[in-house]
């Protein structure tokens, strides 16, 4: 079946070809003279190269066609074939003559070319690939993409550039293009005439909204920041309802000290339902770090988080819990560090956090709770052992408490203040049973750690 298979893809290829190849092949003509014997050993030969092709034996397939060749060399289409055999034999040296071959016969056949061309390609020759790429293009200008990306490769960067003007006057722009344009400006370093290029486009096109925000982007990345703040500016002058453009413009307006407009810029960004969630992320982050040095302005942060409730990353409500622990709103920060929590349930630092909260706001049964399940995930974590006793001290559970403690204490590696604090608990718990002299015990050792420190 696979090899049936093979036979009809080869033979449906052989039709793709253009027609004037196989016009001088007639296998159905019977010769009127004494050349019968020599095409009736041609077809041989020729269909013996089909079906050795077909089984995938390109060996046999190339000997077939070198005798065919030998009867007759006059059919560029024997040399066509020839030269894919040697492309699946890897043997790319003969793959070119036998391409060459086939182009000298029929030099405008593009599929000659483009199999030329993809031999060049595998020997990494460029400048033959080049050469070969400049013909095609004068039959397909699909290939003109290549052969900017050919000029790349060589460094030739002007012709690159100006190929690409063309194809981008003549077909409007595209991402392919403008990545290859990129690409060049990169190796280059010549940002004047990106963005040149940009305030081209901007100038011709001024409805398209993404080519003001890739020239902001640029100006910003030049650190042309006046330039890139007034180009944001013509944005959102020529569209008022853009939400983009204030992506750039908070950062602009923090800068200039315009706070009432950078607020605003803000709220349009975390609010805005076209705006990636990423970038509200890093706004909001921005903006609790801004909060942070200017409290003042705590109520447009809240009215802000109210707002995108349900659109906060774990990374800003981690942001969000910070800020307010700093504040001293540890209720806050506790109520952030828990809906992080909900979002990544097995993160241990976000996890340690929450339980020194709980304990800290004597949440304490909560603290044994969620305690007890950390260390289902983190067993060999004393800090976890140290917070589950502290949390069943304080609700008067003091076995529990030494039971945990204990444990805790097998995993404590030269970490004297914590061991401190180990002995604290135990002497507590002990006291609690009232067993005096085993609290005073652990009592003793407490305080000859802290003296050691």
């Amino acid at each position: 079946m696979k090899t049936k298979l093979y036979i009809l893809l080869f033979f449906f290829g052989i039709v793709m070809l253009p027609q004037n190849t196989y016009a001088q092949v007639d296998f159905n003509k019977r010769p009127n003279d004494d050349l019968g014997n020599v095409e009736d050993t041609f077809q041989e030969y020729f269909f013996e190269a089909l079906k050795q092709k077909g089984i995938e034996n390109y060996q046999k397939s190339a000997d077939a066609l070198i005798k065919c060749i030998e009867i007759d060399d006059s059919r560029p289409v024997l040399y066509y074939e020839l030269g894919k055999n040697y492309m699946q034999l890897k043997n790319f040296g003969a793959a070119e003559d036998a391409f060459k071959e086939a182009v000298s016969k029929d030099p405008k056949n593009e599929w000659f070319l483009d199999e030329l061309y993809g031999v060049y390609i595998q020997l990494n020759d460029m400048n033959k690939a080049l050469k070969t790429v400049k013909q095609l293009v004068e039959y397909h200008p699909d290939y003109k993409q290549d052969l900017a990306s050919l000029y790349i490769q060589l460094e030739k960067y002007r012709d690159a550039l100006k190929l690409l003007d063309e194809m981008d006057a003549r077909s409007g722009y595209s991402e392919d293009r403008d990545y290859l344009r990129n690409q060049i400006y990169n190796l280059t370093g010549n940002d004047e005439d990106r963005i040149e290029n940009l305030e081209e486009r901007v100038k011709s096109n001024p409805e398209d909204e993404s080519n003001y925000l890739r020239l902001i982007y640029r100006y910003s990345e030049t650190e042309e920041t006046k330039k890139a703040f007034d180009a944001a500016k013509r944005l959102l002058e020529l569209n008022p309802e853009s939400q983009l453009v204030h992506l750039a413009l908070y950062k602009f307006y923090l800068d200039d000290n315009d706070i009432q407009n950078a607020i605003k810029s803000m709220k349009v960004v975390l609010t805005s339902p076209i705006i990636k969630p990423e970038a509200k992320t890093k706004v909001l982050n921005d903006f609790v770090r801004f909060v942070s040095k200017n409290p003042q302005y705590e109520s447009d942060l809240i009215e802000v988080t109210l707002l995108i409730s349900e659109d906060k990353s774990v990374k800003t409500l981690l942001e969000l819990g910070d800020y307010y622990l700093k504040s001293k709103d540890k209720v806050k920060a506790l109520s952030y560090y828990e809906e992080a929590l909900q979002q990544e349930p097995n993160a241990f630092k976000i996890i340690r956090d929450v339980l020194l909260l709980q304990i800290d706001l004597n949440k304490d049964t909560d603290a044994v709770t969620k305690s007890k399940e950390a260390l289902d995930i983190f067993p060999s974590q004393p800090i976890l052992y140290l917070i589950n006793g502290v949390a069943n001290n304080k609700i008067k559970q003091p076995k529990k408490a030494i039971e945990s403690l204990e444990i805790g204490l097998d995993f404590l590696v030269e970490n004297p203040k914590m061991e401190a604090d180990f002995y604290k608990q135990l002497s507590e718990s002990h006291r609690q049973l009232n067993n005096i002299s085993r609290s005073q015990t652990f009592a003793k050792k407490a305080e000859a750690l802290l003296k050691d420190q």
